[in-house]
């Protein structure tokens, strides 16, 4: 069921209850009011979509819109911040439209958080988070009544101490796979609200990270202990010279360096360095990843436009499986790095200051932090051509 709420006549929906809508098959149909750079930039992914900026609307509901609005079907409304989209959806609703609109918008959005557990081998529970608006995924280990998060995001911290206290566990551990560009982490938050340990990569504390509260660093070949599992680190630098991935049993978790439909792209930590780091990046898959079993799941900390989820909605894939249907890891080391960098996509939004913020070096409150991470997340390499 689709939780409306009433404000005055309009009919609002939660982000969470359009998010069930798109889900369930739906058909959804959206007016996006605002800018079409905005809406260029970011958007809501899947359902028909009809752009028209605000301010185009200040005098009424034009012909032209008139004539790509359905008339069989109800119509959702969404801006920025759930405004503007109140008003629009105000004179759709007077003009004979069945509409409603999106409550605070696309700052909404980029609140829905998605828990689900993976189908996996091993002595831990392994639950994967998404997060819609910008395809970020972060991870929950538990294994009796210890537990670690992967990744965190600031945003979500009591998620994490939530799930992992309904799971009988505490956290002992908050680990980064690397310094992220496009959210801004956790695992200082989680750190000082609970017993965990925040975690980097050795190599990536050696970026100039300067936290205000203690850290530990794991280097290639190191373990950790969650209960009765074992966190195995493998550095496999390329998307950055700390990137690091994590094996829990079957598991790898990939940080940034692979993805189920992509791979990393190689210049968000030195622009100038790219075409040097995508070959780092061709050794670390070579002689790092593609050896590890074709059973292994391939467990990443984002997933873009062109990924397909499983059947439970998660991003995952088989080691065996990418191998057979992604071309960039079948590529020799020229090809491959040519076609890395040939094509990125545009730079994560404030990726600078989020890289700022994460190694210690700025200190935005939550309002601001959450706002430096609204858009597309854009860390994976092009996907033109990456898979079959």
């Amino acid at each position: 069921m689709v939780d409306h709420q009433t404000s005055e006549s309009i009919e609002s929906i939660s982000p969470e209850g359009l998010k069930r809508r798109i889900d369930s098959g739906e058909d959804v149909f959206l007016l996006d009011v605002r800018s079409t750079s905005d809406f260029e930039e970011w958007r809501i992914e899947g359902p028909e979509t009809v752009n028209y900026p605000y301010f185009e609307l200040l005098d009424g509901i034009p012909e032209a819109l008139h004539e790509q609005l359905p008339d069989d079907r109800a119509i959702t409304v969404l801006c920025g911040k759930g405004g503007s989209s109140e008003m629009v959806a105000e004179q759709l609703q007077e003009a004979g439209y069945e509409v409603d609109h999106l409550e605070r918008g696309m700052k909404g959005w980029a609140r829905v958080y998605e828990y689900q557990e993976l189908d996996t081998d091993g002595d831990a529970t392994i639950a994967q988070y998404r997060r819609p608006s910008s395809g970020c995924l972060a991870y929950l280990v538990v294994s009796g009544d210890e537990a670690a998060v992967i990744d965190p995001l600031r945003a979500f911290t009591n998620e994490y101490v939530r799930d992992a206290k309904t799971l009988g566990a505490d956290l002992t551990y908050a680990l980064d796979t690397h310094v992220h560009a496009d959210h801004v982490s956790g695992v200082r938050e989680l750190a000082a609200e609970t017993d965990a340990t925040a975690v980097l990569p050795e190599a990536a504390a050696k970026r100039g990270v300067d936290y205000d509260r203690e850290y530990e660093t794991v280097a290639d070949g190191d373990t950790l202990s969650v209960g009765d599992a074992e966190i195995e680190v493998h550095h496999t630098p390329g998307h950055t010279t700390g990137m690091t991935a994590y094996r829990v049993g079957d598991v790898l978790f990939t940080g940034d360096g692979l993805f189920v439909e992509s791979v990393a792209r190689p210049d968000l930590e030195d622009p100038e360095a790219a075409r040097d780091a995508a070959r780092t990046l061709y050794e670390s898959l070579q002689e790092t990843v593609l050896p590890l079993p074709d059973d292994t799941v391939i467990a990443p900390a984002h997933f873009g436009d062109a990924a397909t989820p499983d059947d439970d909605g998660t991003y995952t894939a088989e080691l065996g499986d990418l191998v057979e249907r992604m071309d960039a890891l079948g590529m020799d080391e020229g090809k491959f790095v040519e076609h890395v960098v040939e094509d990125m996509p545009p730079q994560p939004a404030n990726y600078e200051e989020i890289i700022a913020t994460n190694l210690g070096h700025e200190a935005p409150d939550d309002e601001a932090a959450f706002e430096l991470e609204l858009g597309p997340n854009n860390c994976a390499a092009s996907e033109e051509a990456m898979t079959d």
